[in-house]
């Protein structure tokens, strides 16, 4: 690789002393390093074991050790030459302190292990894991060769009805509804040899559907009592701490969702890398908790109406449920698989991705970029990929173009690994355009759920559609779907055909756990950095109505009767009321487009406009809908409105319950309604006295 240690000790403000092979003859430099105390950034990740033994092995010891790959990312490219700037960057985002803890969702697996699928096939598993895992196999069928004549494992059969859970705390439930009672059965292959129509295999369960109902199996069995075809069908169930299912996906699936819950495998019965897997789930395992849920500024349900759906719809792991009972979610951590693409779609932040946090990936994207520019760099690509396969692919686009078939990551392309390509979304993409970069690309794979990239396509489309109307000529997001080396090679080529126009002063705001905040510290940097003039920008740029956050209500006036169910509905306070006068009010600011007020208008006089605004009434308090306050027929107090007032009254007065005084009682406010009640019955009592 060719490395300017002078240049990039000035992009990092640190004299550097070059070492060729650190993990070779230069060692002795590392392990000096590491006995310092300072934080110790490695810039190779191949020998990463190494280093960590080397760690293990030095006296005194005692420096915080970080690794990044600078070879495949950088050096090892046709434009090696000109990737310091990129280098430099790399190495900064490296410093960086680790993420803060979060709370943790713990897994324990005793290892009792559930092998569902033909007889045969489930005993030759069952050999491979044994050995570490307590095995219990569920018989679909007795496969090609039929199950071993010894019985090594116990076997369950009948009708799966139904299989839940997750690593360590699964549950299975079934009818053993098939004649044979496989624990009573000695397996002396007596019933398959007389039964006449072959409805016996050697899983030793009876294919009901060709059974004629002969009963010579019952016969040779009187000795084990093992058939019984009166038994009543039992509803059972079983915990199990795993399970493997060698059935076909496609053709009978345990989960539908894309995203299988922990410690549930499938296994084709070649890929070992499934088996040894299995082997290492036993024992007690931490995941992070990767989101953190605020249920005041959710928007999915107010009064059992549901507004928005967006987090429930596009989780793959079905981890998160309604609950509109309640208003709110229910987000089942054991589940969540920490893609974060619910958090990414969450219009009001009420779901935010914690490990790690906005502000902490803010703070990566702002290092990444700055220095970048400060080492000279231009025109910065982030290529925003996971962390197993996207950056696997990167790593062998690296390793080809080193051997010169292939062009390798461009000199302005700065790769960032996440947890899962979907946990960023317009507010971090918007934060990392206002830094300066040109573009922000993601690398997705056969990994993502189908939904995640429509979702990721929809929020492009948003934010996009905010930076054109803006005046920022180019495609700046754009989403890179490849699964080989050479197709994302391709497509990194032609990023730099086209360029992007950014902010002339990259923004220096930090980016902050909220959404909300974030995405209106971004769209301030933008709006003022804006190319178009003031005096050629729209009012209001029209987004698109899927995925918008942001956006404004136009309320029909005829048919709104300013009952103000909308404003209790709001769950961002973007709807008011005016305690003083009949008025619906709006913060255009706050609204996020859930769709609640729409939903719960009784009189459908709502619909929803996505924008942004440009205006300064953006963040002001406007009024929607006003009318004319109804006075009270007794006491002259206004309450209600004349048009609200008089439509009760037109439904109402045809009612047998309401005519006459009940009808005029209508007309009065709350307390007249009362007294004017009790007056009534007080007469009529005197009369009857």
């Amino acid at each position: 690789m060719p490395l300017n240690a002078k240049a990039l000790g000035e992009a990092l403000h640190e004299d550097l002393i070059l070492h060729s092979t650190l993990c070779r003859r230069d060692a002795g430099a590392f392990q000096k390093a590491i006995q310092t105390g300072d934080d110790v950034v490695v810039a190779c990740t191949q020998e990463q074991r190494l280093f960590g033994d080397l760690d293990q092995q030095t006296a005194g010891a005692v420096s915080p050790i970080r690794f990044v790959n600078i070879r495949e990312t950088a050096g090892w490219s046709r434009d090696a030459a000109k990737a310091g700037p990129k280098i430099a960057a790399l190495l900064a985002a490296a410093r960086l302190p680790d993420p803060p803890p979060v709370p943790t969702v713990t897994y324990k697996s005793a290892g009792r292990l559930l092998i569902i699928g033909p007889l045969d096939q489930a005993e030759q598993a069952a050999t491979l894991v044994s050995d570490v895992l307590d095995v219990a196999l569920f018989t679909q069928g007795p496969g090609n060769a039929g199950g071993a004549q010894a019985r090594r494992y116990p076997v369950l059969g009948g009708r799966i009805t139904a299989l839940t859970g997750w690593l360590g705390a699964f549950e299975l439930q079934w009818k053993a509804d098939n004649p044979i009672d496989l624990d009573l059965c000695t397996r002396c292959n007596a019933c398959v040899a007389a039964c006449p129509e072959n409805a016996i295999g050697l899983d030793y369960q009876i294919d009901m559907a060709a059974c004629q109902s002969h009963r010579a199996c019952v016969k040779v069995c009187q000795v084990a009592g093992a058939i019984n075809f009166t038994r009543d069908a039992a509803a059972q169930t079983e915990r199990f701490d795993l399970v493997l299912d060698l059935r076909s996906a496609t053709a009978t699936p345990t989960f539908l969702q894309h995203a299988l819950p922990q410690g549930y495998l499938r296994w084709d019965g070649r890929d070992l890398a499934t088996l040894l897997r299995l082997r290492e789930l036993v024992g007690e395992f931490e995941n992070p908790k990767f989101f953190v849920y605020k249920q005041k500024l959710c928007a999915h349900s107010r009064n059992e109406t549901v507004g928005c759906n967006a987090c429930v719809d596009i989780c793959s792991a079905e981890a998160i449920a309604s609950d509109k009972s309640r208003q709110r979610i229910l987000v089942n951590p054991n589940l969540c698989v920490g893609c974060g693409a619910c958090t990414t779609v969450c219009p009001t932040g009420a779901l935010t991705y914690a490990y790690p946090g906005a502000t902490d990936q803010g703070l990566k994207f702002k290092t990444l970029l700055s220095t970048y520019a400060a080492a000279g760099g231009k025109d910065a690509v982030l290529l925003l990929h996971s962390q197993e396969r996207g950056q696997a692919l990167v790593e062998e686009l690296g390793r080809a173009a080193q051997l010169k078939l292939a062009h390798g990551v461009p000199a302005n392309v700065i790769p960032v690994a996440l947890w899962h390509t979907a946990n960023t979304g317009v507010d971090l993409w918007l934060s990392a355009v206002a830094y300066g970069a040109s573009q922000v690309v993601v690398l997705t794979t056969h990994e993502e759920a189908p939904q995640y990239l429509d979702g990721l396509q929809a929020q492009m489309d948003v934010a996009q559609g905010i930076l054109r109307g803006l005046g920022y000529t180019g495609t700046h997001l754009q989403l890179l779907r490849a699964t080989h080396p050479t197709g994302i090679d391709a497509a990194l080529q032609a990023l730099g055909q086209t360029r992007q126009k950014t902010p002339a002063v990259a923004a220096r705001f930090a980016v902050a756990q909220e959404k909300r905040s974030t995405l209106e510290m971004a769209l301030e940097h933008l709006i003022a950095q804006a190319p178009m003039p003031v005096a050629e920008r729209p009012g209001a740029i029209a987004l698109p109505a899927l995925g918008s956050p942001l956006g404004t209500i136009e309320v029909n006036k005829d048919r709104c009767t300013l009952c103000l169910s909308c404003v209790s509905a709001c769950p961002a306070s973007a709807l008011q009321d005016n305690p003083q006068l009949p008025q619906l009010r709006f913060i255009e600011k706050n609204c996020v487009q859930c769709g609640l007020c729409a939903t719960t208008c009784p009189e459908n006089a709502i619909t929803l406009q996505p924008r942004l605004l440009l205006t300064p009434e953006r963040a002001q308090l406007r009024v929607l809908n006003e009318a004319k306050p109804w006075a009270c027929v007794r006491c002259s107090k206004p309450f209600g409105t004349v048009k609200a007032i008089e439509a009760m009254l037109d439904k109402l007065s045809g009612h047998a319950m309401f005519q006459g005084e009940a009808l005029e009682r209508l007309k009065m406010c709350s307390d007249c309604r009362v007294i004017d009640l009790y007056s009534s019955q007080s007469e009529t009592k005197v009369t009857d006295l």
